[in-house]
């Protein structure tokens, strides 16, 4: 059964964790300000249950906390972002406020960044572009954990993009996606949960199907072979080389232009089979919108486009349809009304780095 805590208590707790390996006091609330806003936003994949992800690599030395990120090539529009192993969410922080700025001045802001971390919801930072009044787009690559169209072996990341996009009276439009069938953290649900995996999310280490989280994570952990599913699920009947593609994509953005990782490269091993940096890579654009079309026009026609799309003929027995973002900005009201649901596991997790860190857990 979950357990409901304070979203704001929370908060506190996830700050003051991260603040005992010396982070200041800025850089640990974006830090726990990123995940607690998953599990607002009802995205428990990438909420506080990905606290543990965080400790063990700051204490594994796979994180350097007090490093800063540095801007190593700038143009007025573009910049190239050497994250120095960092906190992810510290690097992906710093990188949006830069393209912020490089967008309200140029009319195009882009930012790429190498190493640095895994930096949680890439719609955090989409959201931190739109609440600037412009057009956001965050992407990142990740470990390798999605099998290619046709392979058996993870060589790709579950690589999501982010787009967020401004309106008059709808909610702003707020794409979210990860390009694989699911993010790893949806298959370490269900293993918490002990349940079967839908068919069609991951393959095992002969590249069938399988609903075995837990043989799943297992072989990922290994690189015994199998993975995630890229978006459209396995083979070409309902298009998975789509979203295959769509994952490249997203590494050739941040990855390749970059200058960082890619593929299999990201999260690699070192040379004696010891762990180092992650070397994950990100892309930031910010588009301002009154370059291309006035301002208000663009958010009418948002709002237009959102009418249509949600006024359209339903299917038999639907009862709405819904526009990208809608269910998590209703979640994150209910969730700070009611509470942020943690299963078991998570809850108890959380208590254990509160006594290893020394940190008081009343949540």
């Amino acid at each position: 059964m979950p357990v409901t805590v304070n979203d704001q208590k929370l908060l506190e707790f996830t700050k003051d964790v991260f603040l005992t390996f010396g982070v200041s006091q800025e850089e640990a609330h974006i830090c726990a300000d990123n995940l607690v806003t998953a599990d607002l936003r009802g995205i428990p994949s990438h909420g506080v249950a990905r606290l543990k992800r965080y400790v063990d690599g700051m204490k594994d030395g796979t994180i350097l906390p007090l490093t800063k990120p540095e801007i190593v090539r700038e143009t007025p529009s573009c910049a190239n972002i050497d994250g120095k192993a960092g906190l992810g969410q510290v690097v992906g922080h710093f990188a949006t406020k830069l393209v912020i700025d490089k967008g309200q001045k140029t009319g195009v802001g882009i930012v790429t960044v190498y190493n640095s971390n895994h930096y949680g919801i890439a719609g955090y930072y989409s959201h931190m572009i739109l609440e600037a009044g412009m057009l956001g787009i965050s992407m990142t690559n990740s470990a390798p954990l999605v099998v290619p169209t046709f392979g058996k072996e993870m060589i790709i990341g579950t690589n999501p993009i982010s787009l967020t996009a401004p309106t008059k009276r709808n909610r702003p439009f707020f794409l979210d996606m990860a390009t694989s069938v699911v993010p790893r953290g949806k298959l370490e649900v269900y293993d918490r949960l002990e349940k079967a995996l839908p068919e069609g999310w991951a393959v095992n280490s002969l590249g069938k199907v399988t609903t075995n989280a837990a043989e799943v994570l297992k072989n990922m952990t290994a690189r015994a072979g199998g993975g995630i599913l890229p978006l459209g699920g396995e083979g070409e009947l309902f298009s998975g080389y789509k979203g295959y593609g769509m994952s490249v994509l997203v590494d050739i953005l941040s990855g390749v232009l970059s200058g960082g990782a890619f593929g299999d490269l990201v999260n690699r091993k070192g040379p004696q089979g010891e762990k180092i940096p992650a070397d994950v890579a990100h892309f930031f654009m910010a588009l301002k919108i009154e370059n291309f079309v006035d301002l208000d026009t663009f958010k009418e026609k948002m709002d237009e486009y959102i009418d249509r799309l949600k006024n359209s003929s339903k299917a038999d027995g639907a009862t709405r349809i819904y526009i990208h973002g809608e269910k998590e900005y209703e979640l994150y009201d209910k969730h700070k009304k009611s509470g942020v649901p943690l299963d078991d596991k998570t809850y108890a997790t959380l208590k254990t780095i509160g006594e290893e860190r020394n940190v008081t857990f009343e949540l």
